[in-house]
């Protein structure tokens, strides 16, 4: 049963009217415009992509310079050499010439004229890719640890429930494929069967019949939800920060039993309102391996039917948590799921691992992290990395995985091939592991001007020089080997670090 208040937000009606996400998006498509209304960016959000505009560029009684952000949807980071390749060339025909690399492990274009959008995204599905459910108030792109590990299970698990996950919440309304490829439906796979089955087992009230998306209905959910799969250790994806976390756990052969939840997590606060705040996620419980389909299904519902509606800022599924507690919460899930949820299994500390260097994958191939300020992908000066990866790409065909600190690893790479490969990286001025400084290494800023709405201040492009700042002042006192943890937030208008694991430092940066 889904609870709808006397008064929603303005964007309830939007998706309700939306058709299962067709309207006012293919409409508007074919206009010969510079943009979209307001409602149609709601809606295009859910396709993947933004609508933005220069902020350099803007004039007085002029319009503004309008184009579009677009974001893969990237299941543990994985990026297939192909689709690589397509989006370096994308980025150079319509974009801004370069790629960025989210925290959510996907890549996005910057700079795509509405002219251009179609052809666009029908590039992306066409190469392996896909923009669809990476914005928009639906399950984001769900994130696994990185590395690609061939001879440690938990870590193959891990990745691969993050793509059943994925196919469990992805959109089933058509919208998608009949705006951007004309109703063809360019699908490399399959799901899973135990997916497959996952979709048509209605549970107690988990699926909402009658509708083109029997999981989120017509309203799809309040807010963005957030998702990974890791395993014990590992907090690469920090798990903590998201709405549903699953932790692998295997026996002592290393077969999946099952998995221990976590949900509730979340860092965004909305500047100048105290009723917005972070909060990390709350151990839920443990369920069997056969249930973990029928229990994701069961937060989802929980949070679609009783999420606030109303107001938006309030809408994630950490304020239901902290209003409701664990305990209700934990109730509400296993009326749906049919059953109780176990109790947490024990772990070990989770730590952070950036998994950057040359490393063994575990079957004699090799992976190779690379550091990446910012997560941008360009070509500027004697940093050539755009350069660099589409020749390695070209001539070795790696697949690629993105990490959440907005790093790259190639991996499958023959020994034979690592020199070669560190001599093209080399020759575009690439530093090795070992060369970059640990304050940029360990720091990360958002895009924020020119392109961001959102942003009150700049931010990526002014960090490499907070950070040169900042190496200058250890250095001057006598503290050469220390470094900072640094988020630089545009929208927030603060720098936040962390001083030797252990001290928190919030400033203005305006």
């Amino acid at each position: 049963m889904v609870t709808t208040p006397d008064k929603v937000s303005k964007v309830e009606g939007i998706k309700e009217r939306s058709n299962a996400l067709r309207e006012p998006v293919a409409t508007e498509l074919l206009q010969d415009t510079t943009h979209f209304s307001e409602d149609g960016i709601q809606i295009l959000k859910f396709h993947g992509s933004y609508q933005q505009d220069n902020r350099d560029n803007r004039i007085k009684g002029q319009e503004k310079d309008y184009s579009f952000m677009l974001r893969t949807r990237s299941p543990g980071g994985y990026v297939p050499a192909q689709l690589y390749l397509t989006l370096d060339q994308l980025a150079d025909e319509y974009g801004n010439h370069t790629l960025r690399v989210t925290t959510r492990q996907g890549f996005q274009i910057h700079g795509v004229p509405k002219q251009n959008l179609k052809t666009a995204i029908a590039s992306i599905v066409r190469n392996m890719g896909s923009t669809l459910g990476a914005c928009g108030d639906i399950n984001r792109n769900v994130m696994a640890p990185a590395a690609p590990y061939k001879d440690r299970s938990e870590y193959v698990i891990a990745r691969e429930y993050a793509d059943r996950i994925a196919d469990l919440l992805a959109p089933q309304s058509d919208a998608y494929y009949e705006i951007w490829l004309d109703g063809e439906k360019a699908i490399t796979s399959e799901p899973h069967p135990d997916v497959v089955a996952a979709l048509h087992r209605e549970g107690d009230g988990t699926l909402i019949q009658g509708t083109q998306e029997p999981i989120y209905g017509v309203h799809y959910m309040p807010r963005k939800f957030k998702a990974c799969v890791t395993v014990p250790v590992d907090n690469s994806v920090d798990l903590f920060s998201q709405d549903l976390s699953l932790v692998v756990i295997t026996d002592s052969q290393g077969e999946l039993e099952g998995f221990n939840i976590y949900a509730g997590g979340g860092l965004a606060r909305t500047h100048n309102k105290e009723e917005t705040f972070p909060r990390l996620a709350d151990p839920i419980g443990y369920v069997d391996k056969a249930d973990i389909y029928d229990a994701v299904k069961a937060i989802v519902a929980t949070q679609r039917d009783y999420g606030d509606r109303a107001n938006r800022r309030h809408a994630r599924l950490k304020y239901l948590l902290h209003d409701w507690g664990v305990e209700r919460f934990r109730e509400k899930v296993e009326s749906y799921l049919g059953k109780g949820i176990q109790p947490l299994k024990p772990l070990p500390e989770f730590k952070y691992t950036d998994y950057l260097g040359w490393h063994e994958q575990g079957d004699g191939k090799l992976f190779l992290g690379i550091s990446i300020q910012n997560g941008r992908v360009k070509d500027e000066g004697s940093f050539q990395l755009k350069t660099a990866l589409q020749a390695i790409e070209s001539k070795f065909h790696l697949p690629i995985r993105l990490t959440p600190n907005q790093n790259l690893l190639l991996y499958e790479i023959d020994p034979a091939n690592q020199d070669e490969i560190q001599g093209i990286l080399d020759r575009c001025g690439i530093q090795r592991v070992e060369q970059v400084d640990p304050i940029v290494r360990l720091s990360m800023a958002c895009p924020a001007l020119p392109t961001c709405g959102l942003a009150v201040t700049e931010s990526e492009r002014v960090l490499p020089g907070i950070l040169d700042r900042i190496r200058t002042l250890l250095d001057k006192v006598g503290l050469p080997d220390e470094s900072f943890i640094t988020r630089m937030d545009g929208p927030a208008l603060t720098l936040c670090s962390s001083l030797f694991g252990r001290v928190g430092l919030c400033g203005s940066v305006a």
